[in-house]
């Protein structure tokens, strides 16, 4: 009996997440544009996907290079194309589009497919190791733990959620910072936010997200 006990419980960790999988999300980011046809669609998925789930944390990037096709959209930031386009390149896709969508800057696809949005959460969490550098929030301060060997950037998100978004986008980003390059320190940073915000711990140049956390 205890033998068999024993091996319900070693089952039941080596099906579970692993620790860095459970506590780190994915950072979803969707590019739209209230000009584009296809991303009313693209909202409601990512809203479903973020019902459903625990472990993302989805951005909408309202980018303005459609805005020649109507009204021009009131949340597009000029950061939101620039973001966009430095992924495009860095991944050596044709172009950018609308609704894209990317996970950790590492993974792309239309921000309507759903099997392909699973698959790339899925492909990224089997990416986490508790050996790669992580942030901490208490509260009031943020700090980096772990190491690197490459040189990365802290950057600042803020957005809008709860009772804020009146819109049917996903956390819509409304301002971007860069708190400055993380040069392998443990010293702890204190941050303010006008409205929710998260903070994105990066490589250099819109590289891959190596960790992301809300800020609650």
């Amino acid at each position: 009996m205890m033998r068999f006990l024993a091996l319900l419980v070693l089952l039941a960790v080596s099906a579970g997440p692993s620790f860095a999988e459970a506590n780190r999300p994915v950072l979803v980011e969707l590019f739209a544009n209230q000009n584009c046809p296809a991303c009313p669609k693209a909202h409601k998925t990512m809203a479903q996907i973020n019902q459903e789930r625990d472990d993302v944390l989805i951005l909408t990037w309202t980018v303005n290079y459609w805005d020649y096709l109507g009204e021009p959209d009131p949340m597009a930031l000029d950061a939101a194309k620039e973001r966009q386009m430095a992924y495009t390149d860095r991944l050596s896709l044709r172009a950018p589009y609308t609704p894209q969508s990317f996970y950790d800057g590492a993974k792309e696809c239309p921000g309507t497919r759903k099997r392909d949005i699973r698959r790339n959460i899925k492909n990224r969490l089997s990416t986490r190791t508790d050996a790669q550098p992580d942030l901490a929030w208490d509260g009031a301060a943020l700090t980096v733990t772990g190491t690197s060997s490459e040189t990365l950037e802290l950057i600042k998100v803020e957005y809008l959620s709860g009772d804020a978004n009146t819109t049917s986008m996903v956390n819509p980003v409304t301002k971007v910072d860069s708190l400055g390059l993380w040069m392998g320190d443990d010293e702890a940073i204190e941050i303010t936010c006008d409205a929710s915000c998260a903070v994105l711990l990066q490589e250099q140049d819109s590289g891959e997200v190596i960790s992301a956390q809300a800020l609650q």
